[in-house]
């Protein structure tokens, strides 16, 4: 009868040969894909998602609804608040 750390050994063996293994399979995958690459004549950008990402943040939208009771605003984008909910837009229009 074996006990919780013999267990506990197993364990940790198989642990050890799956990432072993999983070194191996990664190594091999690795290879293969840089021999693709050489074949075809491939660059890392040619990958997709692979490409230069745009480093300029999107510029932010000025508020063009205001609510005078709270102080709220709303650029007018995307799902309009409660507070201007049944109401004339054109009221809270910032001017």
């Amino acid at each position: 009868m074996s006990t919780y750390a013999d267990y506990q050994a197993q364990i940790a063996a198989l642990q050890e040969q799956a990432e072993a293994a999983r070194r191996g399979e990664v190594a091999g995958a690795k290879a293969k894909i840089k021999e693709l690459m050489d074949t075809y004549g491939l660059t890392i950008n040619d990958l997709p998602g692979a490409g230069k990402k745009s480093g300029a943040p999107r510029a932010a939208v000025p508020a063009k609804y205001r609510d005078p009771a709270s102080g709220s605003e709303w650029t007018g984008r995307g799902r309009a608040p409660l507070w201007l909910a049944g109401k004339d837009k054109e009221q809270f229009l910032i001017k």
